[in-house]
């Protein structure tokens, strides 16, 4: 870890992550009634999923931070277009989620009339989630490249250098289903407009995705991080 001590950067993303999440807000009315409060809280399981997405998103950012520590120019302005894509990026999220939680619960949860959309609109609302979430991953791949450029001034271990790459891998395969999402709605506009939706299952993926990637680069490290026992380099001095 050699972001020690919380920077200004990190200060200044962490108040914009804050505000992220204040655009989340299910209301920002006090409700008049008990039955005005029902209605606010039926919008609790898609805030509690934007919620969730948000704070991954952060965790991320805090662990580039403390892993390499870095405040030069590149990393600032690419920390910059990331928090700008994020601010970009939420109030599709809080869409997508209003539509698709009153989607599946059939108005039970959440009213299905929460958002309104015309069916030969639903392809442009996957477009644009789909190129907002690769953005936000292009971002962070564009951070850890960097990061890995410079692993030689950050003195970056095996194991250390493992975990770039998988960072790297993860990024790109994110980048990817975004991208294919997008791709999969526009097709399906040509086959009927309202089958665009299922574009978003495309992002199911990770669940298959993510356990891969875990996996091949967990025995990696495991292999480097017990090589570097033997020779006697961990733990560090």
């Amino acid at each position: 870890m050699r972001g020690v001590e919380t920077s200004r950067v990190e200060g200044f993303s962490d108040a914009t992550f804050a505000f992220a999440l204040t655009l989340l807000v299910i209301s920002l009315e006090v409700p008049r009634s008990f039955n005005d409060l029902l209605d606010g809280m039926r919008g609790l399981p898609a805030f509690a999923i934007c919620f969730t997405m948000l704070v991954w998103l952060w965790v991320m950012h805090y662990r580039f931070f403390r892993r390499y520590g870095l405040e030069d120019p590149i990393t600032l302005t690419l920390n910059s277009a990331l928090l700008f894509v994020i601010m970009f990026y939420v109030y599709p999220l809080k869409y997508v989620f209003l539509g698709f939680v009153g989607f599946i619960t059939r108005g039970h949860l959440q009213p299905v009339d929460a958002v309104t959309i015309q069916p030969e609109q639903v392809c442009g609302l996957f477009v644009i989630y789909g190129v907002g979430f690769s953005a936000v991953f292009t971002m962070f791949g564009l951070m850890n490249l960097h990061a890995w450029r410079l692993r030689e001034a950050l003195q970056l271990n095996e194991v250390e250098r493992l975990v770039t790459r998988e960072e790297l891998v993860r990024c790109g395969s994110m980048i990817g289903m975004g991208l294919v999402s997008a791709g999969v709605a526009l097709a399906l506009r040509n086959v009927h407009p309202g089958l665009s939706g299922f574009a978003g299952f495309v992002y199911a993926l990770s669940g298959v995705i993510e356990p891969i990637i875990g996996m091949r680069f967990g025995k990696a490290q495991e292999k480097a991080l017990q090589a570097m026992r033997d020779r006697g380099e961990w733990p560090p001095a």
